[in-house]
């Protein structure tokens, strides 16, 4: 009997992906903290719980960025050229993640 190999099915290392997918949340939190707590005075159409938005969505994109960039990670251990352009792709990956999750979260309240 021949075993046959699947090269798009690989095994994936679960607590890799929890660490990869909390880094980039922790990430995200951190920079949506530092939009949020620079509101001194906000405005009363927000209503008192606007921050609430912004502090989930943004960081469960900032995660899903984490995800693809764990999931790139393949390509990044190919070695040469290919290893710099998987970090080009990972990175860009998880800045147009978190931007989406800023844009997301602050639609409505600080993003007019």
């Amino acid at each position: 009997m021949t075993q046959t190999s699947n090269l798009l099915t690989q095994p994936v290392n679960n607590q890799a992906v929890i660490k990869h997918f909390l880094i980039g949340a922790g990430i995200a939190l951190l920079v949506i903290l530092f939009f949020l707590l620079g509101v001194q005075h906000p405005k009363p159409e927000w209503g008192s719980l606007w921050m609430i938005k912004p502090l989930i969505i943004t960081p469960l994109a900032g995660g899903m960025g984490g995800l693809f960039f764990y999931f790139m990670g393949r390509v990044r251990s190919l070695g040469g050229w290919k290893t710099a352009l998987g970090y080009i792709v990972s990175l860009s990956g998880y800045a147009i993640a978190l931007f989406m999750g800023i844009v997301l979260g602050l639609n409505g309240t600080l993003w007019d």
